[in-house]
Parts: C-alpha cells; structure tokens; sequence
C-alpha cells in the first residue's frame, strides 16, 4: 500500500506542555483519514507541523516517501477550523488574488473558479464584499480557495463548521467527490457522525499519544460486544418471556417494547454462537429482526478516551 503521509516517532514540546509524544501513523493515498480527539490532545499540533507552520523537536514527517520540504506545501491544501479572509474585499478579488499565491496564472484561477462558483451556487457573489457574508457563505468561499489548486492532500478542520444541514450536506458531497477523484484527505472533527459517512481509517489522540488507529471498520469490529437487537411477536405473556430470558441471557438493557405482544430488546451473549438464542426466540414467538449492535464511532471515542484516563 502507498502512502501519502507518514508520521515517524514525531515529538512535540511547548515549554513544559507536551503536544505530542512519540507520534507515529501512515496515511494511505486515496483515503478519508479521519484526525480525531479531545480538545487539546495534539491534532492542531501535528497539522501545524504537517503544514510546516511549526517543526517537530525529533521524528520526520514523509510526504510520498520523502521528507517533508517547503516545496511541498504548493501540493497540500489547508482549510483551517479559524478562517482568515479580508473582510473589505471584494470576493473575486480575493480568490483571485489567493489562487495566484497558489501558483495559478489569472487564466487558469478565472476557469478553475468559474467552475467552482457555479458548482456551488454563488456565481453572484463575486462582486460581495466578505463583511456582507454569512459564516457558512464565506465557509464556501474558504474551501473553494483550499481545493482549488487541486493539492494531492487535503487537510479540513471542522470543515462543517457555520453550515446549515443542507450546505453540510453539499460540502461532505463534494469532499468524496474529491476523493473519488484521487486526492487523499485528512479530516478533523469532533462531529462522529460525520466520521462515520466520510473516514475509510481514523487516528485517535489523547494526551498527546496516539491511542488507537487503523481502518474504521476493523475497528468497529474490534469493539462489537456480542450484543443484539432482538424484535419479537410473541405468543404468550411478553413479561414472562423477558422473565425466562433474564434467567438464560444477559439482558443489557432492562427497557423494552410491549405493544400488541410485540417485544423489542436487547441481548448480550457470552459469545458469538447465537443457535441457542435463536431457538429459544422461535418457540416464543416469530422474529421479525435480530440484528448485532456494532459499535459507533462516537461509542468507540468516548471508550477508549475514559479508559485511556483511569
């Protein structure tokens, strides 16, 4: 597998503060990697030092292979969760101006933005000034300058930050389209849901370490607990059924569902061998669902980051 992005044993001190200890993860070409953590456990820290802003005290950051040099920032693309436009200027001035720095001629900036702008609705924004935008207005305008000289990767933070649900919904489109098209990104959020509709692998931080990574989904396997979502129409008493139940099973959750003899509860197994379950539930009734609780992302984070404290 190639990689992007590599981080080797980085530390990172502020004084007495340790931002990051011994840091080390490889981030796959072509892939969401989602950054995630407390506030305060290094993922500003590592972005800083992957944009050069600052400078690990030991370890390397490899981009493609070789380490990390100033020429590579024109290949990375940064929209920051703290945005920074000019506010008195007009909005086409701006992105234009800003494409340049970028490396963009003024012929290819106007294509590349009329493309963009239409893409995303605001074609007659661009004699606005920034002063007379939303939050979530000028949020379109900041990603449009970050992607729109095409970087091999991408860094968002909190990228959905100002949005309604609508134009969230327009922005997480559009980053999987930029996927799709072969650009390899790094997504920092404290939202999980949107970890779960974006990240193909994640990197959790806490207290400047790495707890935990790898690909989302191993991860979600890893954490299941055997636990299952039961729904029963039954044909006897449903209190007598979750009675003999609680006698055989681990019954986690003591809340269930009797409407018209129909029964919805959850069961914890002591493995994964789930026949017997199966049988007992037949003789009681006619199962319409039986499905394994696998654990979320938001699950996952708030797990490991209270065992990581005790």
């Amino acid at each position: 597998m190639s990689h992007i992005l590599v981080a080797e044993n980085v530390s990172k001190k502020f004084g007495e503060h340790t931002a990051l200890s011994n840091f080390s993860l490889e981030i796959p070409e072509n892939c969401i990697y989602g950054l995630l953590g407390p506030n305060g456990a290094g993922k500003t820290t590592l972005i800083r030092i992957i944009n050069q802003i600052t400078y690990p005290d030991s370890g390397q950051i490899l981009f493609e292979g070789c380490p990390l040099a100033p020429e590579h920032i024109a290949t990375i693309g940064y929209l920051p969760e703290e945005r920074g436009l000019y506010k008195s200027m007009k909005v086409g001035e701006q992105v234009l101006y800003l494409a340049q720095l970028k490396g963009l001629s003024k012929t290819e900036a106007k294509k590349r933005l009329k493309y963009w702008f239409e893409r995303l609705e605001i074609g007659d924004w661009w004699n606005k000034k920034i002063q007379e935008l939303s939050k979530g207005m000028a949020q379109k305008i900041q990603f449009i300058i970050t992607v729109l000289h095409e970087p091999k990767l991408l860094i968002f933070d909190e990228p959905f930050s100002g949005f309604d649900p609508i134009n969230a919904n327009k922005i997480k489109d559009e980053i999987l389209e930029l996927k799709k098209r072969g650009t390899s990104i790094i997504f920092s959020t404290h939202r999980m849901e949107s970890v779960e509709e974006l990240c193909d692998y994640i990197t959790l931080l806490h207290q400047s370490e790495k707890v935990l990574d790898g690909k989302l989904s191993d991860i979600k396997k890893a954490y299941k607990n055997n636990i299952f979502r039961v729904g029963l129409n039954v044909k006897n008493d449903g209190e007598k059924i979750i009675q003999q139940f609680k006698t055989k099973f681990k019954i986690s959750d003591d809340t269930y569902d009797n409407v018209e003899m129909q029964l919805d509860f959850t069961l914890q197994l002591p493995n994964t061998d789930t026949t017997a379950v199966l049988n007992q539930l037949t003789l009681n009734g006619t199962i319409n669902h039986f499905e394994e609780v696998i654990p979320t992302a938001n699950d996952i984070f708030i797990q490991t980051v209270k065992t990581k404290d005790k």
